[in-house]
């Protein structure tokens, strides 16, 4: 199991016991509003995603960790596969307890480093809706760039940025 350590974060792969405190974050009014639309129990749910990260893990050498804050889960974040893309996200989703700390950046930075310094990766995008100016925020102080808009999942009309690997060498 893949374990980072930031300044402050622990990122490392869900296991099962983490579903229980994963579908509170994934699910809480306040994050669920900025992804996908995940159906069923919630739990069920986080379960499902869990064990679909951990095969990602085996596949290619990513997908997204935990976040950690110590000892208690905060989020998700990290590298992610997007088949209809046949691309890599950056990604992170956190609990709302935990916004306007510098998480989300400091989750895709390290996220960014591992991409393209460890897998050497040559491009890696990130994508959200257009009202989530906080999530715009993090991509450009990450140095990725806005190129397009793309419908994905159940969203029309999100916005795409990106960057690749000799951009984030020279930052």
């Amino acid at each position: 199991m893949t374990l980072l350590k930031t300044d402050r974060l622990t990122l490392r792969l869900l296991v099962p016991d983490d579903a229980e405190p994963y579908a509170v974050m994934r699910f809480h009014p306040e994050v669920a509003k900025w992804l996908p639309p995940a159906q069923g129990d919630p739990f069920d749910a986080a379960r499902a995603t869990i064990s679909r990260f951990a095969a990602a893990w085996q596949e290619r050498r990513y997908a997204p960790w935990g976040v950690f804050l110590g000892d208690r889960l905060i989020g998700h974040g990290g590298l992610n596969f997007v088949p209809e893309f046949e691309a890599t996200e950056v990604l992170w989703a956190l609990h709302p307890d935990a916004w306007g700390r510098g998480y989300a950046t400091e989750v895709a930075r390290a996220a960014l480093a591992y991409g393209f310094d460890t897998l050497e990766l040559d491009l890696i995008f990130a994508i959200t809706l257009p009202d989530n100016l906080a999530s715009q925020a993090v991509m450009k102080r990450l140095g990725l760039t806005y190129r397009r808009r793309v419908d994905y999942k159940a969203f029309t009309d999100i916005v795409w940025y990106d960057i690749d690997r000799d951009s984030w060498k020279a930052l």
